[in-house]
């Protein structure tokens, strides 16, 4: 086997991995399939230019994050907000909740807590600065070195390491300040009332307490509890899942909702 040939069968191991982290980064399904074919073509095509400073998948995982930043250079920032606005939306409107109705009933959509925490991830780390984003992606989602993370993003180690460090400081003050499931006086509970809505014979309460986030925080610091999160979020592939269909459709359309209702 040639040396060209044993690359694009390392590029095949972890295409689903560097598929999942394009994926966090453009929350669209298609466009996260067409930048991973971009992603291979771009690589065999400079593969001369492969010096083996660094590993494989490190060098291509820079490729690919590049071609994610140019697919979302023209694309405004989430804001922390819009989530609370996409649920106004949904309320005010029967039409979107019937569309999302569809969407569960056609693909037979099975919900599970665990998936919905996972895409409430991907939709607040869509809030940070992009640069951040990906830094505690690669660190904490797809286990990449510092060192490593410094060559895809092209930043000194201080920057990274300070990269990594503002965003786990704005996760922590926004799950603390919204999630419900793990203080009592956050303002988000759609994990449990989704669940209400698309599986009514689950127990919430049975389905919450199934969670290690939830079993666990008795006695733990909010910085142990974003460390459980990542553990889940980690565990799971964001496209694929009982509930995969209706989450993509979620987080494709919901900064479109999200600033209709901002000009309300």
């Amino acid at each position: 086997m040639t040396k060209l040939e044993l690359l694009q069968n390392e590029f095949v191991d972890f295409q689903n991995e560097l598929k999942s982290f394009i994926y966090r980064l453009v929350t669209h399904r298609q466009e996260a399939e067409d930048l991973v074919q971009e992603t291979f073509i771009k690589t065999f095509q400079k593969i001369d230019s492969f010096k083996e400073k660094s590993s494989f998948k490190t060098w291509v995982f820079s490729i690919a994050t590049n071609l994610a930043k140019d697919n979302l250079r023209a694309r405004q920032r989430w804001g922390e907000n819009w989530m609370d606005l996409v649920k106004d939306a949904h309320v005010s409107d029967k039409n979107l909740m019937q569309k999302k109705q569809e969407i569960a009933n056609s693909t037979d959509v099975k919900f599970e807590m665990s998936e919905h925490l996972n895409y409430c991830f991907n939709c607040t780390s869509k809030t940070l600065l992009l640069t951040n984003q990906i830094c505690l992606l690669l660190k904490e989602i797809y286990d990449f070195k510092i060192s490593e993370i410094m060559l895809i993003v092209g930043l000194s180690e201080g920057k990274v390491k300070h990269a990594i460090a503002d965003s786990r400081k704005d996760m922590l003050r926004i799950f603390e300040n919204k999630c419900a499931l793990i203080n009592k006086n956050g303002t988000c509970s759609q994990c449990t009332g989704l669940n209400k809505i698309f599986n009514p014979k689950q127990n919430t309460q049975e389905e919450a307490n199934k969670l290690k986030i939830v079993k666990e925080q008795r006695g733990k610091s909010y910085e142990q509890l974003l460390n459980l999160r990542l553990q889940m979020v980690k565990a799971i592939d964001p496209l694929a899942g009982e509930g995969i269909d209706l989450h993509n459709y979620l987080i494709e359309n919901s900064p479109t909702w999200a600033k209709e209702q901002e000009k309300k």
